[in-house]
């Protein structure tokens, strides 16, 4: 699926993309003790590095750097304690890696601070709901804001998806009366959040409606439970559904692939890009 945007192309430090030949891969840095795949893991400045070195590698073109996890029934920590888990390693990744880096927050001060020591791109996993000033953040600093769908309670009336592209389009009208360009808005259908299995999948399903809004489009479907409940796999042995739905939503109208297997999910994406025609191979 080929759409026009207001911009294809973004350069971010070292780190150039275009949607309209790649597929972008973002790997995902948790520097937080409780996500529910790889808490703890990387809370040391010098094994997130390590860590962002290898996804860098391996073809990530974004580190997602998040800083207090955003699982059902997460704890939440306070600003000061997500500033000192994120801004130093952000500092160091945009430093000494040069990387395009995100910063996985809802919250305005957080995102503002991460900015300032380096971030590039804002990923919200409230769409600009939870804290409506990260819009003004966003055009303040002229960076992209990812809107994730999202909602306090999964109860929706009519619909699913027409509730869904109603809800990211208050998000987008949140963002743009803030001052947000066209060309810093991207959309993520939000799986695993706000929604069941079964609306999971009819979430990805819908992926070709959300495109149709006239933004690039995330995915974040990794190692997540609608995988681990249709395959009855837990967390660690979701890769390979975790690519199926990579496929899918490439074929679908996806730009960027929000992922813990860099690796193999680069690998899968290059070969579906050759596929559905967005870059060719030469002899």
């Amino acid at each position: 699926m080929k759409l026009t945007f207001a911009k294809d192309v973004y350069q971010f430090g070292k780190t150039s993309m275009d949607f309209r030949k790649e597929t972008v891969i973002m790997g995902i840095l948790n520097v937080t003790p409780d996500s529910f795949s790889d808490g703890g893991k990387y809370a040391r400045i010098e094994m997130a590095l390590q860590h962002a070195r290898e996804m860098i590698r391996d073809g990530a073109k974004i580190i997602d750097v998040g800083g207090e996890s955003t699982r059902p029934g997460h704890t939440p920590v306070s600003i000061e304690e997500e500033l000192e888990r994120i801004v130093p390693i952000i500092e160091a990744l945009t430093k000494d890696l040069g990387c395009a880096v995100s910063i996985d927050t809802y919250k305005s001060d957080v995102a503002e601070a991460a900015i300032k020591a380096g971030a590039h791109i804002i990923n919200d996993v409230w769409g600009a709901k939870r804290d409506p000033e990260i819009s003004y953040i966003a055009a303040k600093y002229n960076v992209p804001i990812i809107l994730m769908h999202n909602r306090e309670k999964a109860v929706y009336e009519g619909s699913f998806m027409n509730e869904v592209l109603k809800d990211l389009t208050e998000s987008i009208d949140t963002a743009k009366k803030a001052g947000v360009s066209n060309d810093n808005i991207w959309l993520d259908p939000g799986v695993g959040f706000a929604k069941n299995t079964k609306q999971n999948i009819q979430v990805m399903q819908g992926l070709g409606e959300i495109s149709q809004l006239g933004y690039p489009v995330l995915l974040g479907t990794s190692r997540k439970s609608v995988i681990g409940n249709v395959l009855g796999l837990p967390v660690n042995e979701r890769l390979e559904g975790t690519g199926a739905t990579v496929c899918y939503g490439i074929e679908h109208g996806s730009h960027i692939m929000r992922v813990h297997d860099v690796k193999e999910i680069v690998r899968i994406s290059k070969m579906m890009d050759v596929l559905t025609g967005k870059s060719t191979y030469e002899e």
